[in-house]
């Protein structure tokens, strides 16, 4: 007698009671963690966690840019935002000035990969410029995270990661640089130790990768 793992549809919102058991473990795990209904709930709630004048860097993020919250940030003139001031900057002459911003400002504001039923945070990169500021270098940390993110555990998280979110962030670089993704660099954040630093924004319906 034989038995298979069913394949996860990693692009389907994953139910509600998943979403509870997410946040009730993220909860316990130190996170500050809301249920919202969709994306331009979370738009909103966005604008009135982050005060004004402060210094955001905002990761890569198709949920950024599909919710409007990366235009707020970056061409709403309400924040200084580290990502345009750090792209019109001299790449070798201020390149440790680049790194600087980009680590240590006031919130970084981005998404995750996959988080786990059972308290994890999982965030892929290619260059790793938005790791810093999200494991600690930033005073506060948003995430936004689409329902489809949700997954049982640390397993199926990485199996998202390489067979669902790489092919489609390669498929973008490709049209958009001209160039391929890669999985450089995995963060795995498994609890936040200061109370009130990190916040992630749980939806209900699926958006991003």
């Amino acid at each position: 007698m034989t038995s298979s793992t069913p394949e996860t549809p990693f692009a389907d919102a994953a139910p509600p009671q998943s979403l509870e058991r997410a946040a009730a473990a993220l909860t316990a795990h130190g996170f500050t963690v809301e249920i919202l209904d969709d994306a331009a709930a979370a738009r909103t709630r966005v604008s009135e966690l982050i005060p004004d004048g402060a210094s955001v860097f905002t990761g890569a993020s198709e949920t950024l840019r599909l919710s409007g919250i990366d235009e707020d940030i970056n061409t709403g003139g309400r924040y200084e935002a580290v990502k345009p001031r750090t792209l019109a900057m001299d790449r070798t002459t201020q390149a440790d000035e680049i790194r600087r911003l980009r680590a240590g400002p006031d919130v970084v504001v981005g998404s995750v990969h996959a988080v786990t039923e059972t308290g994890s945070l999982v965030i892929a990169s290619g260059s790793g410029s938005q790791l810093p500021g999200y494991s600690g270098g930033a005073a506060r940390a948003i995430w936004i995270v689409g329902a489809q993110k949700v997954v049982p555990d640390l397993s199926v998280a990485l199996r998202r990661v390489e067979d669902h979110c790489l092919p489609l962030e390669n498929a973008r670089t490709q049209e958009a640089h001209g160039w391929p993704s890669a999985i450089n660099r995995l963060l795995i954040l498994n609890a936040e130790y200061q109370p009130g630093r990190g916040t992630v924004l749980l939806l209900r319906e699926a958006i991003g990768f």
